[in-house]
């Protein structure tokens, strides 16, 4: 569901006090991405660890959060037959 169109987009205040040329960690994965983030490394928490994400113009609009997955990959064994 989209935010109403009335609605500002959500940032969260530590990203509008960004400077260019330095990595910025980010927790708020639900922040909008806003035009003066662009060409900016930013590292996006994913739960566990961070995403290192370089920002493009095509960002812009989307959320920090769909650039930094947070589900793994699931791995199953292959089952082995025993040897008697």
């Amino acid at each position: 569901m989209t935010r109403s169109l009335w609605k500002v987009p959500f940032v969260d205040p530590s990203i509008l006090g960004m400077t260019h040329g330095k990595t910025h960690t980010v927790w708020s994965r639900r922040s909008t991405i806003i035009p003066q983030c662009v060409g900016q490394q930013i590292l996006v928490h994913n739960g566990t660890r961070f995403v290192r994400v370089t920002v493009s113009s095509d960002m812009v609009g989307h959320k920090f959060g769909e650039f930094a997955v947070t589900r793994k990959k699931t791995v199953h064994k292959k089952k082995t037959k025993k040897k008697k």
